[in-house]
């Protein structure tokens, strides 16, 4: 008997759904909101009222696209959190109906777990156990994953995410949003030693990116006194300073969870993990300490519904199912 899910995620600002039969991702649509550009950052009401208008297309895609009708579904997956709580409304709400309907089963995911996840959709897989970088524009951890569904944080940020610092500093330096792959794009023509910024050294395994998101505030308006055009003379060397300060900021902390667990599987996931400068690092990493390292194609870095289906698929064969009474969670931890 073939297992089809219907898996949709609708966390934030991207509205996504996806098939997959017998563990294979069949289709990724994903529905994008331009929206926000303009308010320099995501508006939560107009996220959800977003979602509202791409939901139904974008899952009448993915059904219709995969060549399997809705009769043949076996479940239905949804994102619960975490997320935007009237984004997650939208997805949670449409899933518990939908599955109701057909009187099928509904699986609900963690997003965040999702991510690490989606490493299992294409090969190399990652072995177990192995150490998971998650780095978004919410979220900054370090987690021990030692099954599919076996999953523990061991580090995280205190403050801000990482993706926060990629899009504050864009802001500061008049980037439209989303900046982070702006500052990616500036630092491949810059000098990354051109200036010096603060590696936090937090204990443990904890980040902290505030300090330096302060740092570049006041470097930004002591040079500006001086000219006027200094952002616009100097962006290349200040994008590319900035980036390599927070690669190193994370580098600097992956070396050392891998260090103390003796873990040598290596794995990146989110959507910083798109960034160009962070996989160029985690390479020569690899190299020199001989780590395996695993990171998704692009597609599978920001938010989609391919990584909530693969999920679905392992909590399917588990039997983890849920029933129609959850209610989305705009704080959702992993484990």
């Amino acid at each position: 008997m073939n297992v089809n899910i219907l898996a949709i995620e609708s966390s934030c600002d991207e509205t996504s759904a996806a098939i997959i039969s017998n563990g294979k991702i069949l289709n990724n649509i994903v529905a994008t909101q331009s929206v926000h550009e303009k308010y320099g950052g995501v508006v939560p009401e107009l996220a959800s009222r977003a979602h509202q208008q791409h939901l139904i297309p974008v899952i009448h895609e993915a059904i219709e696209s995969s060549g399997i009708p809705k009769d043949q579904l076996s479940a239905v997956a949804v994102t619960l959190g975490p997320g935007l709580m009237g984004s997650l409304m939208v997805g949670v709400s449409f899933a518990k109906a939908f599955a109701f309907s057909l009187d099928i089963p509904l699986i609900a995911v963690n997003h965040m777990e999702a991510h690490i996840l989606a490493h299992f959709i294409d090969d190399p897989k990652p072995k177990f156990p192995f150490i998971c970088l998650t780095v978004s524009g919410g979220h900054t951890q370090l987690v021990l994953v030692k099954s599919h569904l076996d999953m523990e944080v061991i580090g995280e940020t205190m403050d801000d995410a990482v993706g926060e610092a990629f899009d504050k500093t864009a802001k500061l330096l008049g980037l439209p949003y989303p900046g982070g792959p702006l500052i990616d794009k500036h630092a491949k023509q810059g000098n990354p030693k051109a200036y010096q910024f603060p590696i936090s050294d937090m204990p443990g395994l904890t980040f902290s990116f505030s300090g330096i998101k302060t740092a570049i505030l006041y470097f930004l308006r002591d040079n500006l006194k001086h000219d006027a055009d200094f952002i616009s003379k100097h962006i290349d060397d200040i994008c590319a300073s900035v980036q390599h300060t927070l690669i190193q900021t994370l580098m600097q902390k992956l070396k050392k969870a891998s260090k103390t667990h003796g873990i040598k599987e290596i794995a990146i996931a989110g959507g910083v993990s798109a960034n160009s400068g962070l996989r160029s690092e985690l390479e020569l990493l690899a190299k020199k300490l001989h780590w395996n390292v695993y990171i998704p194609k692009f597609e599978y870095c920001t938010d989609n519904a391919a990584m909530i289906a693969m999920a679905a698929h392992y909590k399917f064969a588990k039997g983890e199912f849920v029933g129609l009474d959850i209610s989305p969670e705009a704080r959702m931890k992993i484990g």
